[in-house]
């Protein structure tokens, strides 16, 4: 479920969306070794059994353990749940990170429903036959996005996990807020939105306001995937952000 992708110094672990998984940053982690050692993560039920109770806290206890053995304080860089979860373990457990990187996630979704998109999701034409069935399915954003998360089998790609289980991480986040562990954060945070977001509006914005220690970063152009939609542009801003939290420590590309 970890995975050390390589790369010396400061570890930076990232975390994958809803429905991703650890290999969809794949083009992120080539640059992000020459700031330190890179992990990667597949979050519980994606790919491998889910917690009992699908709760954000279990989901981040899950990702405390397995994170044990990295005992230097990390930067951790998550995309959507990704970023939730990294806020809330950051939130839980302050002395295992050092900066933290959010990318289109939102403290508060309450009355929002997953019911719908579980209904659609469900009626996906599983398997795809191949990667140019995924692009002409989900476009070549995310059909790319959804060829690095599937399982691919002798008879092409499907889910990686059960679609209720998918739905009912997401439902949680409907009946509850997170500005709680959001308060509670201290370290160096970027906020990283697309123009075309899925968070509510101003909402990140107002998180940054909220967090001495935070900045908001809007990319025009950009949906949900704003790494993969406009790449450039977050890595000049994820890289900005690593050489400000690292200036200073050492063996870091921060002192070059």
């Amino acid at each position: 479920m970890l995975h050390d992708e390589g790369g010396t110094g400061v570890p930076i672990l990232l975390l994958h969306g809803l429905m991703g998984s650890a290999r969809t940053w794949q083009d992120q982690v080539q640059w992000l070794r020459h700031h330190g050692r890179v992990y990667t993560f597949d979050a519980a039920g994606h790919g491998r059994p889910a917690p009992p109770e699908l709760t954000t806290e279990a989901l981040v206890a899950d990702l405390a353990d397995a994170t044990a053995r990295i005992a230097e304080p990390m930067i951790v860089i998550g995309h959507s749940m990704g970023g939730l979860h990294g806020w809330v373990f950051a939130a839980t457990y302050p002395s295992r990170v050092r900066g933290l990187v959010v990318e289109d996630m939102a403290a508060d979704f309450t009355g929002r429903t997953a019911a719908h998109w579980a209904a659609m999701v469900e009626a996906w034409p599983q398997p795809f036959a191949d990667e140019a069935a995924l692009v002409a399915h989900f476009g070549p954003v995310a059909g790319r996005y959804f060829r690095d998360s599937f399982q691919r089998g002798p008879d092409g790609y499907r889910l990686h996990g059960e679609v209720a289980t998918f739905r009912d991480i997401s439902e949680e986040w409907g009946v509850r807020s997170f500005w709680w562990e959001w308060g509670r954060l201290t370290v160096p945070t970027l906020l990283i939105e697309g123009e075309h977001t899925i968070t509510p509006p101003g909402q990140m914005r107002r998180m940054a306001e909220l967090h001495p220690a935070a900045e908001h970063v809007l990319v025009p152009d950009a949906g949900h995937l704003v790494h993969d939609d406009q790449p450039e542009r977050y890595r000049a801003e994820v890289e900005s952000f690593l050489a400000r939290v690292l200036r200073g420590v050492p063996g870091t590309a921060a002192e070059i």
